[in-house]
């Protein structure tokens, strides 16, 4: 398997694991050991998002053809500091 088919079956174990957790949780409500549950999936997503990336998104930014990276004014322009 490529890296890419081994990160798309472990997110896919993930979101197998969250979705059977979700259920299991419905029957003992939110207590202190569902809402762990809970807790330690999302864990696992943030590792694997931290180990492999995150999935790339695509985002629609009606401004970035105007202003471009933004960097071009005031302070807070990247190597800038405030005197």
């Amino acid at each position: 398997m490529s890296l890419e088919q081994d990160v798309a079956a472990a997110r896919g174990a993930v979101d197998a694991l969250e979705r059977a957790c979700a259920s299991l949780t419905r029957h003992s409500g939110d207590t202190l050991d569902a809402r762990r549950l809970r807790i330690d999936v999302a864990r696992l997503r943030d590792d694997l998002d931290l180990l492999c990336g995150v999935p790339r998104r695509a985002v629609h930014e009606p401004f970035a053809a105007v202003y471009g990276d933004g960097d071009d004014e005031g302070i807070g322009g990247s190597g800038r500091t405030r005197r």
